[in-house]
Parts: C-alpha cells; structure tokens; sequence
C-alpha cells in the first residue's frame, strides 16, 4: 500500500497544486465580487440594490457545473473561447461571489447604527467611513461564514475535473481506472482535501483573531481568564 502511494505521488502533488491555485484564484476574484456586490446591495439608490440582487440570484441559483460546461463549450460558438482553467476559476468565483455578496451585505448592515451616526458627526467622506469604521467592524464579522464558503469553494473545485483539467480529484479517479483500487484511490484523495481544509481554516482563524484584536476584543480564552480572576481573588 505505501509503496503504491510513494509511486503516485508525484501526481498527487501535481493535483493538489492545481487544486491549491483554483482555490486561490477563485477565492481571490470571488472576495472581491462579494466586497463589491456586498457593497452595491446596502446602497441608498434603489436600482443600484437591484444590480446587485440580480448578480445574486442569477449566480447563486445556476449550477457550478452547468456554468463551467457553458463557458468551456457555449462561448466558443459565440467566438470566444477560454481556457479550461480560466472556465474554472471564472465558474467558481461568480458562484462564491454571489454568496459571499450576502454576507458582506449583512455584516454590513450589522454594525450599529449608532457606528454611521457617528462618522457623520465627525464629517466622514462615504470613503472614510467604510474605510475606518464600517469595513473593519464588518470584516471581523464576515470571516466565520466566508471561512465555510472557502471550504465550499475547496470542495467545488472537484468539478473541474470534468471539464480536463487534472486536479487532485482527477488524479484520484485516473489512480482508481487504472489500478482498480478505488478504496486507495478516494481514501488518499480525501486525506489530502482534509489537510488542505484544515490549513485554510487556520489562515481564516488567524485572520479572525487578527481582525478582533485591531477592534480590541479579547479572543474567548482571554476573556475566560479574565472571568476567573474575580472569583479567584474572592478565594484569597
């Protein structure tokens, strides 16, 4: 068994890496689609709102994998064709874009309000509010939920392979054609997405860590130890 997994991993490897850069790539375009739709959706103009929740219904309701085939497959009938790994990425983002939009959205619409009446007493530029009190407040807020749509994301990326892109995924399925060995194969492939998972999920709690301490809120060990030391000194 270990010898057969020492022999396919130099392709294992290979597919992790690409699963690595669809994950990143796609997570990169699709913060910024969810910052910026996020954004259209708390704004004052009703037909700028309306931009926005057309973005997210339509790429939140299509198939992640219909959209890919569409853009591999269609688009060169129009005269545009794209490269399957941009088709994946392109497919991906707009999908974790759309979600993403809705929780930028409501960590928005989260802080106080007391937060916005008091940039406008300080004269605030809309650019200078989101920039020193909004954002900041609201980013501590969106990273719990952006962290399951990352692992979402990671998971989404499977897909590609069904539009020749070898992946970890793919790589997997070639192992188990060839070999037959299925239960090898899959049970390798899903140690390596865990792994992956697992990594991911400590950047984004560092991240979140990293966010709270600039508002100045204590992480829940400090504030646990804090709670003892009343009944501590009591004792004494």
């Amino acid at each position: 068994m270990f010898a057969e997994i020492a022999d396919r991993m130099p392709q294992l490897l290979s597919g992790t890496w690409i699963t690595l850069q669809l994950t990143v790539y796609s997570a990169a375009v699709g913060i910024v689609l969810a910052l910026v739709f996020g954004l259209m959706g708390t704004s004052a103009h009703a037909w700028v709102r309306r931009v926005a929740r057309v973005y997210v219904e339509i790429f939140r309701g299509l198939a992640v994998l219909i959209l890919m085939f569409w853009f591999l497959y269609s688009l060169p009938l129009l005269g545009l064709r794209l490269e399957p790994m941009f088709a994946g990425v392109l497919a991906l983002s707009l999908n974790i874009g759309a979600y993403g939009a809705e929780v930028v959205r409501g960590a928005i619409l989260a802080v106080p309000k007391p937060q916005y009446e008091a940039t406008i007493a300080l004269n605030f530029t809309t650019a200078q509010r989101l920039r020193r009190v909004i954002i900041p407040q609201a980013w501590a807020a969106m990273l719990p939920p952006l962290t399951n749509l990352l692992i979402q994301l990671l998971k989404g990326t499977s897909l590609v392979s069904l539009i020749t892109i070898v992946d970890l995924s793919k790589v997997a399925d070639n192992w188990r054609g060839n070999t037959g060995n299925s239960a090898l194969a899959y049970g390798v492939s899903l140690v390596f997405y865990f792994v992956i998972a697992q990594i991911l999920v400590l950047i984004m709690r560092w991240l979140e860590r990293r966010a709270n301490r600039r508002l100045g809120r204590a992480t829940p060990s400090r504030r646990a130890e804090r709670a003892t030391l009343p009944a501590a000194g009591g004792g004494a």
